[in-house]
């Protein structure tokens, strides 16, 4: 996003440049600023923006990936934030771009399993992410597999919505990761797990969890959302 983008955005909205400033924090001299190139949209102000305005938040900024460390309640409040229904009541006044909170959350050693079940969730709303990004930065932390497992659930809840140019879009994606895709075993965010539930998994995971070598039980019927 950048000035002329929060411009538009702003006078989609019909919302004066005082007006604006107030909802977004700012003084009006220094939106002004903005709108005019003279000073950079800045990560936070890009976010509050697109808690304000309509803006699609797969417009918000993508720069270099950094691993973070996000609390439960983090992870929690962002998904909210980007509409997830099972974190509505947690929904605040900052967002992420939505390929940003999948990446580091697919980076994350150990992940609350209410967080994991969302993951899915993102590239079926927002089909439309950074995908080169993602993918980029997935393989660069050796997430890949993990990566396809998600968009594997996605692809199902799609054919589930019967929502075909969603499915293929989504499996088109998969393809690409599949040349790519890790012969070590992995978890899905849960490394922290016990010798003999890594065993039991092994054991009774779904066929996409082996393919993808990951030790995950989570299936798509499991998830609240899928029949919404």
């Amino acid at each position: 996003m950048d000035g002329a983008a929060l411009k538009d955005a702003r006078l989609a909205s019909s919302s004066t440049q005082v007006d604006s400033a107030r909802l977004l924090g700012v003084t009006q001299a220094y939106l002004s600023m903005v709108e005019r190139g003279t000073r950079p949209v800045s990560a936070e102000l890009a976010s509050r923006a697109a808690a304000v305005f309509e803006v699609p938040p797969t417009t918000l900024p993508l720069g270099t990936y950094q691993p973070v460390s996000r609390s439960e309640l983090a992870f929690k409040q962002l998904l909210g934030a980007l509409g997830y229904p099972g974190f509505a009541y947690l929904r605040g006044n900052l967002t992420l771009n939505p390929a940003a909170l999948l990446m580091e959350a697919l980076d994350s050693e150990d992940l609350d399993s209410r967080v994991t079940e969302a993951l899915p969730w993102l590239p079926l709303t927002y089909p439309k992410l950074d995908w080169d990004w993602l993918m980029r930065n997935s393989k660069l932390r050796d997430r890949q597999n993990r990566l396809a497992f998600v968009v594997s659930l996605a692809i199902q809840l799609a054919a589930q919505k019967k929502d075909v140019a969603l499915k293929a879009a989504l499996e088109s994606r998969l393809q690409k990761l599949e040349p790519s895709r890790l012969a070590a075993e992995d978890t899905l965010c849960k490394d922290s797990m016990t010798k003999a539930e890594r065993k039991w998994l092994k054991a009774h995971r779904s066929r996409a969890a082996k393919h993808w070598n990951l030790l995950t039980d989570l299936t798509a019927e499991q998830l609240d959302y899928a029949s919404l």
